[in-house]
């Protein structure tokens, strides 16, 4: 063929909305008119109303569609979708199960007179319903109806190749639903079908989350990876992971003052524009305090700040803040902060993520706030590496905006740095802000020290620091006479220059 025709007809290709539009941006503009796509998952992942999300698209364009079922009555269905938001009451039904007589009727078949007799009937009832309402979508729920009334498996393939073509000679777009069993995985599980559509849509469920994934789509290719997905009251929504853009934007490293003169001086002025800081320490060493404080001083400086609470209420930290002398409801009350409390057990990464990036094109902050890290994690079910994806494609699209990021993480012990961070998430961090408990001549002190900044120079010593009612964070000078603070070992160095060790973990 010539390559003239083969563009002409590439441009000839018409695209149908599924009815979730982000579902359409993974796959690449959405259906192709005419073709067939299948949508497989265990039970309970939501085939059904995605199927019907699709039904009701083309409703509103005023398309005639068809629903064929197997599985439920058209009453239950009809009532189920309504639950979720999704009216398809104008859709012609055909029902291809059994009826209540299969069950009182005493007749008997052997097994080739049986699915020869249900097989044409099933292809019999298609054709005639496609031919009468001549419909531009239809939705076949589930697919593996037709393979149960077939003989074997090459008289199931030889049915579908025909049902496929007559539905594309016809140009009507169709979507099937295929139920796999608990022990099977998408993956794990290929038949003719599959093989045989022209994109396929994968659908997955735990304990924990819904996810979904496009592996195949013929002629337009797909966005890879497995994404969130969410069914709510007004029905089902799709989180497509944050993948940043790699553009040609000036890097401007403004820095962005905390308002506390001694956390500026620990910085080296502050914070940049455009990079992300962690805030890392134990529990209850004032992770959360350090990012209200720093909070309070970019909104006291004219600036505007996005707070997502991972670990406590809005109302609780409202209230330590202001304790600590912090006004963070008169700057709530102004406009300038806004904060979200974030239940991770509800909110997948993607949602989380969606829902920040919508804030920030809202609201166009100087800095977002995320509190904390473990809460995060609950959201990705505690994957590390699904972690530092998810939460490295969120923060450089914030820094491609020029957004400074504060994220608070919890060391998992209580002196010491093991580690820089709790989930080998520290390659993202511009800067790395420790706290940490330290015991000298057998006193609790709290320590405070930069130990990353990727831009400028900063203050490489531990410093004392205490947390006081209605002043805040009170920084001190440093630990001079104290060495081994961060391997977990205190020290002071006596006059004659030799450590005598004051703490033994």
């Amino acid at each position: 063929m010539p390559d003239g025709s083969r563009d002409t007809q590439i441009g000839q290709i018409e695209l149908v909305a599924s009815g979730i539009p982000e579902l359409d941006g993974l796959l690449n503009g959405g259906y192709v008119r005419g073709r067939t796509y299948l949508l497989q998952g265990v039970s309970g992942t939501g085939k059904s109303l995605l199927g019907q999300h699709f039904l009701r698209t083309g409703l509103d364009a005023d398309e005639t569609v068809v629903y064929i079922h197997g599985e439920e009555s058209r009453q239950d269905i009809l009532v189920n979708a309504a639950q979720l938001g999704v009216d398809i009451r104008d859709a012609e039904f055909l029902d291809i199960g059994p009826g209540t007589d299969f069950f009182a009727e005493d007749k008997s078949y052997n097994l080739v007179e049986a699915t020869e007799v249900e097989s044409e009937r099933f292809t019999q009832d298609i054709k005639q319903v496609i031919e009468d309402v001549d419909p531009a979508r239809i939705l076949i729920d589930p697919i593996t109806q037709l393979q149960y009334v077939e003989q074997d498996q090459y008289q199931y393939r030889k049915r579908l190749q025909s049902l496929i073509r007559f539905l594309r000679d016809r140009q009507v777009t169709t979507v099937a639903t295929r139920t796999l069993n608990r022990e099977s995985t998408p993956e794990s599980t290929h038949d003719d079908f599959e093989s045989l559509s022209d994109g396929v849509i994968n659908l997955y469920l735990d304990e924990h989350e819904r996810r979904i994934a496009v592996p195949k789509h013929r002629g337009l290719g797909q966005v890879d990876g497995t994404h969130g997905l969410e069914i709510h009251k007004d029905g089902m929504e799709v989180y497509p992971q944050i993948i940043p853009e790699h553009d040609n934007r000036t890097f401007d490293p403004e820095l962005i003052p905390t308002g506390h003169d001694a956390l500026d001086d620990l910085l080296g002025g502050g914070l940049e524009r455009g990079t992300v800081s962690f805030i890392s320490g134990p529990t209850g060493i004032g992770k959360s305090t350090t990012g209200a404080q720093i909070l309070s001083g970019i909104v006291e400086h004219g600036g505007t700040a996005l707070g997502y609470l991972f670990e406590e209420s809005i109302d609780q930290f409202v209230h330590r803040s202001e304790a600590l002398g912090l006004p963070i409801s008169a700057m709530q009350a102004q406009g300038s902060l806004q904060l979200t409390e974030t239940e991770p057990l509800v909110r997948s990464a993607e949602e989380f993520g969606q829902h920040v990036l919508n804030q920030t094109e809202e609201y166009a902050p100087d800095a977002v706030f995320i509190d904390g890290l473990s809460g995060y994690k609950i959201s990705l079910q505690g994957d590390d590496q699904r972690l530092a994806r998810r939460l490295h494609g969120l923060t450089r699209v914030l820094k491609n905006r020029g957004i400074a990021v504060i994220v608070t993480d919890e060391a998992d012990r209580l002196t010491g740095i093991p580690k820089a961070t709790s989930t080998n998430t520290s390659y993202i961090a511009d800067n790395i802000v420790f706290l940490s408990y330290v015991e000298v001549d057998g006193e609790l002190d709290r320590a405070i020290g930069v130990i990353k900044k990727r831009l400028g120079d900063f203050d490489n010593r531990f410093h004392r620091f205490s947390i006081v009612s209605g002043e805040g964070m009170v920084i001190e000078g440093p630990f001079d006479n104290v060495r081994g603070i961060m391997q977990g070992t205190s020290a002071s160095r006596t006059q004659d220059g030799h450590n005598q060790t004051t703490d033994q973990p």
